[in-house]
């Protein structure tokens, strides 16, 4: 209501350059594309501490699946995947699991899309129609079994 006070000039109107107006105009910090933007830079900085401060030795978490059964995970390798890309080895991180690369792209599309947003640079977050919620959710499917058959072929499996 404010946003359509502010926009006839009425009374109760909110400067559109402040962080209030940008709120009230649909920027939304808690839609799941900035959720996992966030913990991808999480996990990005987590990979980069980690080799800073270790070297890329030391500590390496297994992956529960394959630990227990023998068959890796879709994500099997994803750890040093990230860890090879945060020291600049690109044929390592490739090798290890090349989804890394699609998950590094995103998050850095959405880093870059929120700090634009933040800035008022670009329209806030519109909600997703159905029909584009249900082909995200065909394409994370997709990306996952090609990941897995990758890994599945990697270690032997197929």
């Amino acid at each position: 209501m404010e946003v359509a006070a502010a926009q006839a000039g009425g009374a109760g109107a909110v400067d559109q350059g402040s962080v209030r107006a940008r709120l009230a105009g649909g920027w939304r910090p808690g839609s799941v594309p900035e959720q996992l933007g966030l913990a991808g830079l999480g996990a990005a900085g987590a990979a980069a501490a980690y080799q800073a401060a270790l070297g890329g030795e030391g500590l390496w978490l297994p992956c529960p699946l394959r630990t227990i059964t023998g068959i890796p995970c879709p994500l099997c390798g994803m750890t040093t995947a990230a860890t090879a890309l945060a020291s600049g080895d690109l044929g390592g991180a490739l090798t290890a699991n090349p989804f890394v690369l699609v998950l590094a792209g995103f998050t850095l599309v959405m880093a870059v899309l929120m700090v634009a947003r933040a800035a008022g640079l670009v329209p806030g977050a519109a909600q997703w129609p159905a029909s584009r919620r249900r082909q995200s959710y065909r394409v994370a499917a997709v990306l996952a079994v090609l990941s897995w058959a990758f890994q599945l072929h990697r270690f032997g499996w197929v």
